[in-house]
């Protein structure tokens, strides 16, 4: 794959340090959540993750809705994304809640669901390693 963009972050003193993009657009304070001990008082991977998922998932979700003449501009992603224990290590878990307009029936919003599923970026990077639901609703 020849790269059409590459984004760059640095993230020092994992969970508990900062994270900054190259071109300073993102300079974020990390932090645990208090459910894995922390205080809270910062983002986490988790949060980021979830953040670029939906935003990326809604995109390919756009992009199948405009093929398929369908106008899916209304339309939200949410992203819950979950870590837990996975044998010796951790693992993630990613739930996709989709918000569908009102005028776009449940068949074909399911259909174009999963089809954006296909071609989002996130969903090939996680395919056969992250278990993710996608729920319409």
């Amino acid at each position: 794959m020849d790269a059409l963009y590459t984004a760059v972050a640095t993230a020092t003193h994992g969970r508990e340090g900062r994270t900054v993009s190259s071109d300073g657009r993102i300079d974020l304070g990390l932090a645990m959540p208090v459910e894995l001990g922390g205080d809270g008082q910062g983002t986490n991977p988790e949060q980021l993750f979830a953040a670029g998922y939906a935003a990326c998932f809604g995109s390919a979700l756009g992009l199948v809705g405009r093929q398929a003449k369908v106008d899916l501009a209304d339309a939200a992603v949410t992203a819950e994304v979950g870590i837990g224990k996975q044998g010796e290590g951790f693992g993630l878990k990613v739930t996709l809640r989709v918000e569908l307009p009102d005028s776009v029936d449940e068949p074909t919003g399911r259909k174009l669901v999963e089809q954006a599923h296909q071609v989002c970026p996130y969903s090939n990077a996680t395919r056969g390693n992250i278990e993710v639901d996608l729920v319409v609703e």
